[in-house]
């Protein structure tokens, strides 16, 4: 009797349901199929995705010579040095790619059509990047001047070069731990960045991002509110890098911000009056303090990495450290370093001009809000670290739209002239070709800075860190100046997979807060990227300048 009361009751629920299905509703179950679909094949894809972005990102760099390093290439002598450099060092990635794939066959274990498919991408990807750099060896560029110095040329020879020949030195000479060499180390070590894909799809993201950014006037707008006050050079400085922690959190991470708006604020800040060095060291720290606000891409992959903190933690304490940064970056650049008197225009002159320079900000603010609010109440998303990389685009393509339906006059990267609008197809292009390169050049430093990474792990340095320490505050002292260096020489994401792995263990074993430890592990490395003797930050305001 249950049973057949069960059943009547099933199918009458059956019946009812039925009776509710829609067309409206086939419509929607259709589109939300299709899009969960997708997202599904796009998870499955991640790492495809990434090695592909890579490879052919990198491509693109060495085709374009994007890629980073200490100086231009200015000389013939220049030219070859940089280009044989990168022909040895991606003749041995790929050296070590095809080590590391005969090796995960050889060892009897069966291994998954994926995983094979990966082995081939990075094989073949590989073999076409030196393929590329040696031909870029017999195409100088026309403008090179004859001559040079074979000091100035090693420093022209990219970063990531440098990199991987000093890691493939190490590992294929077997210096480490064993004395074995190991071929497919720099293909193990690349490999890695596989287990991250999500994250560094969103380097990517924060990019193109930056690079949209580019092509609008928001930076040379939001600059534009200050100059009716006529601040000294000192003070402007000090307003510029801290607001400018804004959208590098945004942006994900202190470089691609440089990259994106770097020549915008040294021309708006060299027309100030600023004196070039000045202005040079403002462009590349306005890339800094953002690192630790919600939502810097940073953090996320420090607290994906270490359970021990989580992002809300991080970010929490980073309100903190932004605020005693620009304190400290205020009271010395407004003492120690001021070279012009206060005179302030009249509040009474001044801000009429300013609300009136406002205006044109309006309708970015607006648009910006609306995105933000389709998403939460359309889409049920909010914004935050872990959903900007997705949001920022489009508003970013909403921004640019206004622009193109407006016919806003953009201003030039040297911020004397302005220039008519290019159009939306125009602006997209170009950011999106700028990415391309920029992404090579980024992606491709953090894989061989995960390779030199590696080399430090193996040597067996940090076993030489004394096991036990006096105090919390000599473990801290040291482990800071150890950061610092880490900063001066690497790429940030590659440095914190590295400092997670080895640095954090013994900080924690030293009785350090890990919350302390990653928030001073931020600071130090942002000092590095200031730091001689690569001081990446300033690279990169050098390239954009």
């Amino acid at each position: 009797i249950n049973s057949k009361a069960d059943c009547v009751a099933a199918f009458e629920s059956y019946e009812e349901t039925k009776q509710r299905i829609t067309p409206a509703l086939e419509t929607f179950r259709a589109v939300e199929l299709f899009v969960s679909e997708v997202i599904a094949v796009g998870i499955m894809s991640q790492k495809f995705i990434l090695v592909g972005l890579i490879l052919l990102c990198a491509t693109t760099a060495t085709f374009t010579r994007h890629h980073i390093a200490m100086r231009p290439v200015m000389s013939r002598l220049d030219h070859y040095v940089a280009s044989t450099a990168q022909l040895a060092a991606n003749g041995l990635l790929l050296a070590s790619a095809v080590a590391f794939r005969d090796l995960a066959h050889s060892d009897g274990s069966k291994i998954t059509a994926d995983v094979a498919f990966i082995h081939e991408l990075w094989v073949y990807g590989f073999g076409v990047l030196t393929i590329m750099s040696a031909i870029n060896i017999f195409r100088p560029a026309a403008d090179l001047t004859p001559g040079g110095n074979i000091g100035r040329a090693g420093l022209a020879i990219p970063l990531y070069a440098t990199m991987t020949i000093i890691a493939a030195a190490f590992f294929f000479f077997g210096l480490g731990e064993g004395n074995k060499p190991n071929p497919a180390a720099l293909g193990i070590h690349l490999d890695k960045l596989l287990d991250l894909s999500d994250m560094f799809l969103n380097v990517g993201l924060y990019v193109w991002i930056g690079m949209m950014l580019k092509q609008t006037r928001f930076a040379s707008l939001v600059l534009s509110l200050f100059k009716p006050w006529k601040l000294p050079p000192e003070l402007l400085v000090v307003l510029v890098v801290i607001l400018a922690a804004i959208p590098t959190a945004y942006t994900g991470g202190s470089g691609i911000f440089v990259i994106a708006a770097g020549a915008v604020i040294y021309h708006e800040l060299r027309a100030a009056g600023t004196r070039r060095q000045l202005a040079l060291a403002a462009t590349a720290m306005s890339g800094s303090m953002g690192v630790v606000l919600r939502p810097c891409l940073l953090v996320v992959v420090i607290a994906f990495m270490n359970r021990e903190v989580t992002t809300d933690q991080l970010f929490g304490w980073g309100v903190y450290v932004f605020m005693l940064s620009a304190v400290m970056f205020g009271f010395f650049a407004l003492t120690l370093n001021r070279q012009s008197k206060f005179e302030l225009a009249s509040p009474g002159q001044a801000f009429p001009e300013m609300l009136q320079a406002f205006r044109p900000l309006i309708p970015y603010i607006i648009l910006s809000v609306a995105v933000v609010l389709f998403y939460r109440y359309a889409v049920n998303v909010r914004l935050d670290e872990f959903s900007a990389a997705r949001i920022l685009p489009v508003m970013m393509l909403v921004i640019l739209i206004y622009e193109h339906v407006t016919k806003k006059e953009a201003v030039s990267e040297d911020g004397k002239t302005k220039i008519p609008h290019k159009g939306i197809e125009t602006n997209i292009r170009t950011a999106t070709n700028q990415t391309t390169a920029e992404i090579g050049a980024l992606l491709l430093l953090i894989g061989c800075t995960i390779c030199l990474g590696g080399t430090i792990e193996r040597s067996g340095i940090v076993e030489t860190f004394p096991a036990e320490f006096s105090s919390v505050w000599a473990a801290m002292g040291l482990l800071v100046c150890v950061l610092i260096v880490m900063g001066m020489i690497m790429e940030p994401f590659g440095a914190v997979i590295l400092v997670s792995q080895t640095i954090a263990p013994i900080a924690y074993s030293a009785g350090i807060d890990p919350i302390h430890f990653w928030m001073l592990t931020l600071v130090a490395f942002e000092l590095g990227y200031l730091s001689p003797p690569v001081a990446l930050n300033h690279l990169l305001a050098r390239q954009v300048v």
